[in-house]
């Protein structure tokens, strides 16, 4: 390749992103005279002057960040209250799902075997953080917290919603009155309700209903509410990609005589997932972060792990600040992979 060729990328980019017109070089060059104002404290606050060791006293006499907090709470914070001694499964949980979570990422020939594949997963990964056999102990859900928690709620989620999206959304659009006023129904009733409703609707309303002798795990109960909350709003942003594909098309499908499912499969469902693909990443992250909100009903998961490590021990409770920007680390880590991965499928498509 050309040695001229990347400076001449970089120089378009430069121009188009930040020198485009004036008032893009204003803006340009005041965040630059902000950045040099401010860079020397901020770099100054979280690396050179901060506490990167476990040491509380040290902390308190720091002029920087107590990353120290990390080292000694990251256990908590990852993993909650999952006993010490087997916190290798839900370590390996985690390196299961986003080894996972890589692989997927690839293109398929047959997407069947990859769901296959995903609901063998999520079924070995629940197994193993619950234990119960082979030796392994027994570890109640209620126990269970952190990382692994935040991303069995999130995969799990969105692997069960999509599918009951789909239907919903097709559903709504169909020409036969009952199936469309029941999926409406459904529809603007979850999307009426915040999600911190549904999650004690799954966890505490959802049991009384069941007879005395039936009990659903909590995770379950909760992943189930999660599921169809999501659900509702994927079905609408659906609903929308599948209103966009022309009437033309299925006037075309139809003279050549496929049937109603296989126009539905082959022609506008594929058109409709491309043209809804930013709105449904958007909900997928949103989803993400969202499930925060299960503290509300016994389950800690990320911020609900550190609040946890942290509300009983005076040592280290004042220094939340880097316990929350630890976690919003993770989360942006996520967030950004995610976004980053949809851009390039659009380009690609």
């Amino acid at each position: 390749m050309n040695n001229a060729v990347i400076p001449s990328a970089f120089t378009n980019w430069l121009r188009v992103n930040l020198f485009a017109d004036k008032a893009s070089i204003l803006i340009t060059l005041l965040f630059c005279v902000a950045s040099a104002y401010c860079l020397p404290a901020v770099l100054d606050w979280l690396l050179f002057k901060a506490v990167f060791r476990a040491d509380a006293e040290a902390c308190r006499v720091a002029q920087g960040a107590c990353w120290g907090v990390v080292t000694e709470k990251y256990r908590v914070i990852l993993f909650g209250r999952y006993p010490y001694q087997e916190q290798w499964r839900p370590m390996l949980v985690v390196g299961i799902l986003l080894l996972s979570i890589i692989v997927s990422c690839r293109r398929f020939a047959d997407y069947s075997r990859l769901a296959l594949a995903w609901l063998l997963v999520m079924l070995f990964c629940f197994v193993l953080l619950r234990g119960g056999f082979a030796g392994l102990a027994l570890v109640e859900s209620s126990r269970w917290g952190g990382l692994p928690l935040t991303l069995l709620l999130t995969i799990g989620s969105i692997a069960g919603a999509f599918p009951l999206a789909i239907l919903l959304a097709f559903g709504r659009s169909s020409q036969l009155p009952v199936i469309r006023a029941l999926s409406t129904l459904y529809i603007e009733l979850i999307r009426s309700i915040p999600l911190v409703s549904m999650l004690f609707l799954a966890a505490f309303i959802f049991p009384l209903l069941l007879p005395s002798r039936y009990s659903m795990d909590v995770f379950i109960r909760v992943l189930l509410g999660i599921t169809f909350f999501l659900a509702a709003y994927l079905a609408e942003v659906l609903r929308g990609g599948l209103q966009s594909i022309p009437a033309g098309q299925l006037e075309a499908a139809a003279s050549l005589g496929l049937r109603p499912w296989q126009v539905r499969w082959h022609i506008i469902l594929p058109q409709a997932l491309r043209a809804t693909l930013p709105s449904l990443i958007n909900s997928f992250i949103s989803i993400f972060k969202e499930t925060s909100l299960v503290t509300v009903v016994g389950l800690y998961e990320l911020t609900g792990a550190l609040t946890l490590s942290l509300s009983g021990d005076p040592n280290w409770r004042p220094f939340y600040l880097e316990g929350y920007l630890f976690i919003a680390a993770i989360y942006w880590c996520g967030c950004f992979a995610l976004s980053r991965h949809s851009q390039q499928w659009l380009n690609k498509t």
